[in-house]
């Protein structure tokens, strides 16, 4: 390399393309296709997010001039780290077997304790200092999350004022999963008074809980969440400064929870954008230290997208999910084991879930680069698109008077319902995908017997005095895995349906078609059964007979469809459910024949498996 190439730019013989001639050249690619439909792909949030983004595309984003650890803190809480705690939670039935673990698991990396503690369980000051004993409380976080938080913060304020502690008082969240507090508005209000009127005592303490994970996993989208979850935040503001407290002391007291979803990138603009719209809220609020500004984030992995069907795909979505959370700078993150969605998780899983952490941070270094999204045309903008959004929502609740009264007069439950119905549909026709569940499902699964009544579990009950209707908290692939349950448990004392491909014709497509079709009834639980292809009618039959088909779906080509399809059905003559794979152009012309059964991309799977296993009676 001679001296000129080294202080030459990299591709600098390379005129530079302005986006006008990009879009010229996108133009003639597109050969008159519609610009929108083919390359502006519009978010479940309804953001329109552009093929492509440019540095112009940075022009007018204000918070782009600020550093790491700067008011609107976009960039994260931090200046010299994207350092982040590893949380693992510990249900507490007994207060030295609680310990036990915690010792064990500090031992293998968590930084940050999360202690459930039952319901039933008296608590004392014996049994919490059982608790933490041998835990090093200058470096580890601890969380407590308890029904007699009153009990629990008068014991930890006075033995541990020092330690670096939050207490999971959350009165919103049992709104909003009850539809009810245990006690009058104002009565819970007043007691979560006194207790942050101490915070001046206890300068490491989080007291308020705002858990916006718990509308994140009743099906809402990332706007709803954050829009919701600031709404929840400013009740506290306005409510407590109203009795007297500081704006200062009630922000600081303050910890969001987020849950974090799949959408890789828009997780990590959802992050940034929360932190953007918290700090300009409490500016707005008269907030007289811009250090009190910074939103203290917990995220836990979603359990909206998570699945009891090939359970093992939950570890690669928490992965994605980790990463999302920690590039966008959470402070703290609990990845769940991928089974807790069906049972009580093991040291196994338990390890696995840790690991998952500790790889992204002792291997990945994801803890060494302060906002690596920064300057990315892309997330940037993304950041701004959903704190335009967020914002537009938050004050539409404000203006109905608040997250307390427009969730008592049902506005967020119709909001986010909009946003399930949508979603929900989206999944029946597989336009929204869970692997292993509505697409490329593991074809010899079946649930344990112990499993078979988890999905229809009722974890929404209605208390007697609800004041309004509660959030319905549920997971995505609910739907599917309760048709492919219903096959499980026929077929536990008679003989699985069995789906018996009829591959004839041309071979690419009756390959292709097969392929779609194997997949689309496995989804049910379904006996699947390919075949490499028959030469003639009499021969598949004659499979199809020997396999004691249930269904046998013909797949070829639309052009032979017309030829094959009518002759099958006749000869069948009623002894198999006749399926044809696709929408050919000669459908109509089949339909006058009899044939009425096609499957196809366009199909609502979902309703179209349940219509099977009423022909089968298995519902």
């Amino acid at each position: 390399m001679n001296d000129m190439s080294k202080h030459s730019k990299l591709f600098s013989e390379f005129a530079p393309l302005s986006t006008q001639e990009w879009e010229d050249k996108i133009a003639i690619d597109l050969k008159g296709a519609d610009y929108d439909k083919k390359l502006i792909w519009k978010s479940p949030e309804g953001i329109k997010v552009n093929p492509y983004y440019r540095s112009e595309n940075l022009k007018g984003l204000e918070f782009l001039n600020q550093h790491p650890g700067q008011f609107p803190f976009v960039r994260g809480n931090n200046s010299s780290s994207n350092n982040w705690l590893i949380r693992q939670d510990i249900d507490v039935s007994n207060f030295k077997d609680a310990n036990t673990k915690a010792l064990d698991i500090i031992s293998k990396g968590i930084t940050s304790l999360g202690f459930i503690i039952d319901a039933n369980l008296d608590i004392t000051e014996r049994g919490i200092i059982s608790l933490l004993s041998g835990i090093d409380i200058e470096k580890i976080e601890i969380n407590f999350a308890s029904a007699k938080n009153d009990i629990l913060f008068e014991i930890l304020s006075v033995k541990f004022p020092e330690a670096k502690i939050s207490i999971d008082i959350a009165p919103l969240r049992n709104l909003n999963i009850n539809g009810t507090f245990c006690v009058s508005t104002e009565k819970v209000f007043d007691v979560v008074e006194s207790i942050v009127s101490r915070k001046k005592e206890l300068p490491n303490y989080k007291l308020i809980s705002v858990r916006a994970d718990t509308i994140h996993n009743s099906g809402s989208n990332i706007v709803q969440e954050l829009a919701f979850g600031l709404s929840m935040a400013v009740e506290f503001l306005v409510r407590l400064s109203d009795r007297g407290l500081a704006i200062d002391d009630i922000a600081q007291a303050m910890k969001f929870s987020f849950a974090t979803g799949s959408n890789y990138f828009m997780e990590i603009a959802k992050l940034r954008a929360a932190r953007l719209l918290w700090s300009k809220i409490l500016e707005s609020f008269g907030i007289k230290n811009s250090e009190n500004a910074k939103m203290y984030i917990h995220s836990t992995t979603s359990s909206w997208n998570k699945t009891i069907y090939d359970p093992a795909v939950n570890m690669l979505r928490t992965t994605t999910e980790a990463m999302s959370a920690i590039l966008g700078g959470t402070n703290s993150l609990t990845v769940e084991a991928f089974d807790t969605s069906f049972e009580k998780p093991n040291d196994f899983s338990e390890r696995i879930a840790r690991n998952q952490q500790l790889l992204l941070k002792e291997e990945s270094y994801l803890d060494k680069v302060i906002d690596p999204a920064a300057g990315s045309y892309y997330i940037e903008n993304l950041t701004a698109m959903i704190a335009n959004k967020v914002w537009g929502l938050f004050l539409e609740v404000d203006e109905k008077g608040g997250y307390i009264q427009a969730f008592i007069d049902g506005f967020i439950q119709n909001e986010i319902k909009k946003t399930t119905d949508e979603r929900d549909m989206r999944i029946a026709t597989r336009r929204e995908i869970f692997l292993g569940t509505n697409q490329y499902p593991n074809f010899n699964e079946s649930l344990d017997s112990k499993l078979l009544n988890i999905i229809n579990e009722n974890k929404n009950q209605k208390p007697a005095d609800i004041i309004a209707e509660p959030l319905h908290i549920y997971r995505g692939a609910m739907a599917f895995e309760q048709i492919r349950l219903e096959t499980d448990k026929f077929s536990r004392n008679r003989k699985r349906p069995k789906v018996f491909m009829f591959n004839i014709g041309n071979f690419a497509m009756r390959k292709a078609r097969a392929q779609f079709a194997c997949n689309f009834f496995a989804c049910a639980g379904f006996d699947v059964e390919d075949n490499n292809g028959f030469d003639s009618i009499n021969q598949g039959l004659e499979a199809a007979s020997k396999a004691k088909a249930d269904i046998v779906v013909v797949c070829s080509s639309d052009e032979e469809y017309e030829k094959f399809v009518p002759e099958i059905n006749k000869q069948m003559n009623n002894n198999a459910i006749l399926v044809v794979a696709g929408a050919p152009i000669c459908m109509d012309s089949l339909k006058s024949k009899g044939i009425k059964n096609f499957i196809h991309v366009k199909s609502n799977v979902l309703e179209s498996l349940k219509y099977y296993q009423k022909e089968l009676g298995i519902i």
